[in-house]
């Protein structure tokens, strides 16, 4: 059995390392030929015109964008049913909301990529005038609702693990339930709550669908999520399904976008690391 459980740990090893293996090796390629500085610097992703040019910038100001939005709608709405669950909810309520509220988590993102571009742009429309039928709004406000169970699940999960001897000694100090909510379980839990903001916030850097079928796929330089935009990943879906050959530069190039992406999420983890090392408290 032991044996059995290693070889399993193993496995996502190595699942892991032929993933970053593929990334890099293909990125090898794409470097090859085009400066890493141009890459980097450059203001313009035109891979498939006539004159390419491989300025990864247009794209990473997309992913920010929708990620911003999504995070600007999951992390208040999902510490707020975190909180209602940990510190208000009773058994059975509880017990018949978390599991609804995981539900979200199941339905297919392109689900989500058309109720975004048929339900919540046509609203957004009316509020606000002149705002396109792909846009990063409505494409990051859905993906928010989408990471709302990482972030509320996660959360409530750190919020319980707090001892109640914290809770009745913020009770005998005279404070109310929203008190001890607010001052002691929510400081007490944030490395948890970290942790799960900033697995919300990879799970929407990475999303591909709703990006793809709301926010538009037109590469340019994004300072409004208002404005229709690609990200890394509506990028490599346009080009994966595309009539590329193999091998060729723009081929490869989509192993470069996925590289970026892939180093992106990588140093949000190392800061979600440092900061639950930094304040996780012991009990």
């Amino acid at each position: 059995m032991e044996g059995l459980l290693f070889a399993a740990a193993a496995a996502a090893v190595g699942v892991v390392v032929g993933i970053v293996y593929v990334v890099v090796s293909e990125s090898a390629k794409f470097f090859a030929q085009v400066s890493v500085i141009e890459f980097l610097t450059s203001t313009t992703w035109t891979p498939l015109f006539d004159n390419p040019q491989y300025g990864i910038a247009p794209l990473l100001t997309g992913t920010f964008m929708s990620t911003l939005v999504a995070l600007a709608v999951a992390v208040p709405l999902g510490l707020l049913v975190a909180i209602y669950l940990s510190e208000f909810a009773s058994t059975r309520t509880r017990e018949t909301i978390k599991p609804t509220l995981e539900l979200l988590a199941a339905v297919p993102t392109v689900v989500y990529g058309y109720f975004a571009l048929l339900f919540v742009t046509p609203i957004l429309q009316r509020i606000i005038p002149g705002l396109p039928s792909f846009n990063l709004l409505s494409a990051g406000m859905v993906m928010g609702l989408m990471i709302i169970p990482y972030i509320a699940s996660l959360s409530e999960d750190a919020m319980r693990a707090v001892p109640r001897a914290m809770r009745d000694g913020s009770f005998a100090m005279g404070a109310t339930r929203l008190e001890t909510a607010f001052r002691v379980v929510v400081p007490a839990a944030v490395s948890g709550v970290v942790g799960a903001v900033i697995l919300g916030m990879s799970r929407a850097i990475g999303e591909t669908m709703i990006v793809v079928v709301a926010g538009g796929q037109l590469p340019q330089m994004v300072t409004s999520p208002t404005q229709q935009g690609a990200t890394v990943t509506a990028f490599i879906a346009q080009v994966a399904l595309g009539d590329l050959p193999f091998g060729t530069l723009e081929y490869n190039s989509i192993f470069a976008a996925g590289l970026a992406l892939l180093v992106l999420t990588l140093l949000f983890n190392f800061v979600a690391f440092y900061m639950q090392r930094r304040f996780r408290e012991a009990y």
